[in-house]
C-alpha cells in the first residue's frame, strides 16, 4: 500500500551536532560533498542532481544538517520508491502521529486522473497507480476506511483494517495471524520471543489441544507460552473476517467483513480439541503481558490494558515502548544498510526512539536522524 509521512519540524538544527561518522578505520572523515551524496542516496535511493548536491553540500559545510536532510526528504524518489517499498510490508500512512497507525480511521488514495475509485472489493486503484507510475508525493490524499469500506469508524484500526491487511490476515484461519503479523511488523517481536508460560490459560480457545500428541507437557511448557497472551488479545478481532478467495496470481478477491456484535464462526472451530476451553462471546480483550516478563515491552501506564475491538487494541500496541523502538530499528537498518550492532549504533537507536516519542511520532524524523548518523559511513 502507499505511504506518506509528515514533514520534519523546523528549528531542529541541533539534530546531529555530535554525529560525524568516519568512513572506515584509518581513512579520512567524509567531506560535505561525500556526506551529501550519502545522505541523499540513503534517503531517496538515487544520486542527487547537481543542484541538489550543491545545495546540500552548502548546508552541510555551514553545519546546517536539518536543511540538508530536508532536500533529500522532499525529493520525489523518497516517496515514490524508498518510502513506498519501506512501508509496503505493513500494508498505509501520513502527516499524523505514527502511534495512531494501528487505530486511526485513515486510508490514503491518489487523486491522480484516470484511476479507478478505491474499493472495498478490489485493489484496482492502487494497482493502476503502480502501473502508471503515479507520483505519490504530489497525489496522495487522506480519506477514511469507514467511507471506502462501509464499516463503522469505531471498527477501523489503521493498518490492521486496510483491505491489504485484511485480505492477508483475516482470510480463513482464526485471526491469530493478524495479531502475530502486527507483533512482528510493528513491535519487532515474534511469538517465540514473547513466550511466557506463567500467564493464566483461562482465555485460550477450544481449538488448542491441551495434550498435543498425547503429551500435556508440550502444552504446559510451550503452547501456553504463546496462547495465554495471544488469545486474550486476538479476541479483539472476533467480529472480523475477509470473505474472498486467493486467485492464481496470489491476489485476493473479496472484501473485509465486520459483524458487529456477532463473533465470527472461525472463533469456534475445532471445539473438540478441548471442549473445556474458552468460548469467545464478544470482542473484549485483555493484555496479560502487562505483568511478567513481557512488561519489558514497555506498556503505556496511561492506557487501561483492556477494551473492546481492534481500535483499542491497536492503541495498546502502538502505545508501547517496543512499538517506538521497532520503528527506529527498522529505519536505522533501511538507511544505514545494517542492523544496529555497535555500542554507538544501539545508543543511536535509543536516541531515535526517544526523539520519535517526544517529537510527536513523526516518521521523517527517524529517517533524518539515521541518515545524518550514517552520512560518513
Amino acid at each position: 500500500m502507499n505511504a506518506k509521512f509528515s514533514n520534519i519540524a523546523h528549528g531542529r538544527r541541533g539534530l546531529v551536532a555530535a554525529v560525524i561518522a568516519v568512513l572506515c578505520a584509518g581513512q579520512a572523515v567524509a567531506g560535505p560533498n561525500e556526506q551529501a551524496k550519502r545522505i541523499f542516496d540513503r534517503i531517496a535511493g538515487v544520486p542527487p542532481s547537481a543542484t541538489e548536491l550543491a545545495t546540500m553540500s552548502g548546508y552541510l559545510a555551514s553545519g546546517d544538517t536539518t536543511d540538508a536532510v530536508n532536500v533529500a526528504l522532499n525529493a520525489a524518489p523518497f516517496y515514490n520508491t524508498v518510502l513506498k517499498n519501506f512501508a509496503m510490508p505493513w500494508t498505509n500512512r501520513d502527516d499524523v502521529p505514527f502511534n495512531t497507525a494501528l487505530s486511526a480511521d485513515i486510508l490514503y488514495v491518489s487523486n491522480a486522473s484516470g484511476l479507478p475509485a478505491p474499493s472495498a472489493a478490489n485493489n484496482d486503484h492502487y494497482a493502476t497507480a503502480e502501473t502508471q507510475g503515479v507520483d505519490l508525493k504530489s497525489t496522495l490524499v487522506q480519506t477514511t476506511q469507514s467511507g471506502v469500506y462501509a464499516i463503522p469508524s469505531t471498527a477501523t484500526a489503521g493498518l490492521m483494517t486496510t483491505r491489504a491487511s485484511a485480505s492477508s490476515f483475516f482470510i480463513n484461519g482464526t485471526n491469530r495471524a493478524m495479531f502475530r503479523f502486527t507483533l512482528i511488523a510493528h513491535l519487532c517481536n515474534d511469538l517465540e520471543t514473547v513466550e511466557d508460560i506463567t500467564r493464566p490459560p483461562d482465555r485460550i480457545r477450544q481449538d488448542v489441544s491441551r495434550s498435543p500428541g498425547g503429551d500435556s507437557r508440550v502444552f504446559l511448557n510451550s503452547c501456553i507460552g504463546c496462547h495465554s497472551g495471544m488469545d486474550p488479545m486476538a479476541q479483539a478481532f472476533a467480529f472480523y473476517n475477509f470473505v474472498g478467495t486467493v486467485v492464481g496470481d496470489g491476489t485476493n478477491t473479496g472484501a473485509l467483513q465486520y459483524t458487529q456484535g456477532v463473533t465470527q464462526a472461525k472463533y469456534h472451530i475445532n471445539t473438540g480439541n478441548f471442549p473445556q476451553g474458552f468460548v469467545t462471546p464478544d470482542d473484549s480483550w485483555s493484555n496479560r503481558w502487562r505483568t511478567g516478563a513481557n512488561s519489558a515491552l514497555g506498556w503505556n501506564s496511561s492506557l487501561p490494558g483492556s477494551g473492546n475491538g481492534a481500535k483499542s487494541l491497536g492503541q495498546e500496541l502502538a502505545g508501547s515502548q517496543a512499538f517506538a523502538s521497532c520503528q527506529a530499528q527498522k529505519v536505522f537498518q533501511a538507511v544505514c544498510y545494517r542492523t544496529p550492532a555497535s555500542t554507538a549504533d544501539v545508543s543511536q537507536v535509543a536516541t531515535m526512539t526517544q526523539n520519535f516519542q517526544n517529537g510527536g511520532y513523526k516518521y521523517k524524523q527517524l529517517f533524518a536522524s539515521a541518515a545524518v548518523y550514517c552520512m560518513g559511513q
